[in-house]
């Protein structure tokens, strides 16, 4: 097995719903609040549905900033990934993917990363957050994932 640094977050779980409908869920942003597991999320508007590499999509979070993510990976059905950024500026080493494997039976299993590898060690604000970012928060947003997907 891989070690993971420490500046890495991971979580997986087997959901029971297909690829597609998971990906869906992650894929539209305005769907993501509604699994969202530490009540981060606000709203996004309808229309962002991403579909390839360089797609941004707005979300507003709980505390009221805005954010703009960037996708920097996807495989549709299987993989999508995102830097978040303030609006207009880069991003600032946040990373977070999403990956999707079929294990049969019409079950999925889910992984999320939060990558933070990247942050300005200088950061003392996103540092500390990135810090507090735990494998339990990441597998609460993946039991509400979970969840919704089982019902749809």
């Amino acid at each position: 097995m891989t070690d993971i640094p420490p500046t890495v977050v991971r979580s997986s779980r087997t959901v029971a719903a297909d690829p597609a409908t998971i990906f869906e869920l992650i894929a539209d942003p305005a769907r993501q609040p509604s699994w969202d597991g530490n009540d981060n999320l606000a709203e996004a508007a309808d229309g962002q549905r991403v579909r390839a590499v360089g797609d941004v999509f707005s979300m507003l979070l709980t505390q009221g900033a805005v954010r703009e993510n960037r996708i920097v990976e996807f495989v549709e059905g299987r993989l999508v990934a995102w830097l978040p950024s303030e609006p207009g500026k880069p991003p600032p080493g946040h990373l977070w993917p999403w990956e999707l494997e079929p294990v049969g039976d019409g079950t999925t299993r889910v992984t999320c990363t939060y990558d933070w590898t990247e942050l300005d060690p200088d950061d003392a604000f996103r540092q500390k957050r990135a810090r507090a970012t735990t494998t339990d928060q990441l597998r609460a947003s993946l039991d509400l994932l979970a969840a919704v997907a089982e019902k749809e």
